[in-house]
């Protein structure tokens, strides 16, 4: 299969930062990307040709995270100056400011709604704020070393944090307890964020390690020691196929997480490659380094259109929906979003359902809810292989018409 596959490619290089890159985010509509400075700007570029960049002055220190709004109208910015900041990225780059932190702010991230804001600090706590009028709501103050970042899961629900302390910890947003901690690094932990699934977890870390764990069972699930220095940022694919890191030994290597192995290494930045960030579509990503320059890579290697695949899931699922509540074996792969060993195969427990004997009890109803979530990320695996299937076949005819051509030709 993996003749079909093409390598990435770098597109374009954006100049203008005076300082390391330290973070990006690529626009929902692909058309711009932010990045963060540690020469305290806000750049804004335009992945259109001939179009100008811009430079958004305000904060006084550092600029350690920079995020779009799901709707791509709002970008928050963190700061060593213990501030965020919220622009809007066009010509004027207006901004509204707020004291975030008592110490350096390390990574700001909105809810998948765009409602919420979560907020991480030196101080030693993650803090979730409203989007309009930055309204605080609570705080969570259970690291004991500064935390360089935290993440909402894609419902929303959880929330993940990567400290200093040598733990990532999961924390329920409603009931704002820390759930697990993952304390099996053997260095500080400097990124963290969620599968698409929802139901792993990736850390990137100072042991030169990345590390996916299953939420549910707290198992580690894959260790890739693929790094020869400290892994700085990591980055999961939306089809939550791959995984792409950015380490400080210069290189960004993307990671096939159903086959468990190192797929591509890139080399593009002279120096550490500080942040890396897949667009939403996936067809692109890009990455910033020391170098203090970033990147904007095509992504390739896989020839398959995701969007597609994923509307024709949509539509199977409302089809299948109807026939398979209740007729599925429970010994569902429960790692299959990442395509882990099935030695995972134990489902939640069925707890007997109160109140009216024909009712499905909520237990099971998870349970199976959760096994045609699986069943959705197999039948979509299935469906990018057999268009790559198809592609090898393609590649096959077009190689023995060559070679036919070559033997009539001598």
């Amino acid at each position: 299969m993996s003749s079909v596959m093409e390598d990435p490619t770098l597109e374009r290089q954006f100049k203008g930062h005076r300082d390391a890159v330290s973070s990006l985010d690529i626009s929902p509509n692909r058309k711009q990307i932010a990045s963060g400075s540690v020469d305290a700007c806000v750049m804004i570029w335009s992945t259109r040709p001939q179009m100008r960049a811009y430079r958004f002055v305000g904060h006084k220190d550092a600029v350690t995270c920079v995020q779009f709004s799901p709707s791509g109208h709002l970008v928050a910015s963190a700061s060593r100056d213990k501030t965020v900041r919220l622009w809007v990225p066009s010509v004027k780059g207006e901004s509204t400011v707020f004291r975030a932190h008592t110490g350096t702010v390390r990574s700001v991230s909105f809810s998948s709604d765009g409602q919420t804001l979560l907020t991480s600090s030196d101080d030693k706590s993650i803090k979730v704020w409203t989007v309009h009028r930055q309204k605080f709501l609570f705080s969570l103050n259970q690291h004991i070393n500064w935390v360089r970042c935290a993440r909402f899961s894609p419902d929303g629900r959880l929330i993940v944090s990567a400290s200093d302390d040598k733990t990532v910890k999961l924390w329920d947003k409603t009931s704002r307890e820390c759930i697990h901690s993952f304390c099996e690094h053997g260095g500080y932990v400097n990124h963290a964020d969620f599968h698409p699934s929802g139901t792993c977890i990736a850390a990137a870390c100072t042991d030169n390690t990345v590390k996916v764990w299953d939420i549910r069972t707290h198992k580690l699930l894959q260790h890739y020691p693929v790094h020869s220095a400290t892994v700085n940022s990591l980055s999961f694919h939306p089809s939550g196929n791959y995984l792409i890191t950015a380490s400080s030994d210069s290189t960004l290597k993307i990671l096939d997480l159903l086959e468990g192995r190192l797929l591509y290494t890139l080399h593009g930045h002279q120096g550490p490659a500080s942040c890396v960030s897949f667009s939403r579509t996936g067809d692109s990503f890009a990455s910033g380094g020391a170098d203090e320059q970033v990147m904007l890579w095509r992504t390739n290697f896989d020839s398959v259109d995701y969007s597609e695949v994923l509307e024709q899931k949509g539509a199977r699922d409302e089809k299948a929906s109807v026939h398979r509540s209740c007729s599925q074996p429970s010994d569902t792969q429960e790692s299959g979003a990442v395509g882990v060993s099935s030695q995972n195969s134990s489902t939640a427990p069925v707890s007997p359902g109160d109140g009216h004997p024909d009712s499905v009890p909520a237990a099971l109803a998870s349970t199976l809810q959760h096994i045609v979530g699986q069943l959705d990320v197999l039948t979509q695996t299935v469906a990018i292989l057999e268009q790559r299937l198809t592609l090898t076949e393609d590649k096959l005819k077009e190689c023995m018409e060559m070679q036919r051509r070559s033997v009539s030709e001598n």
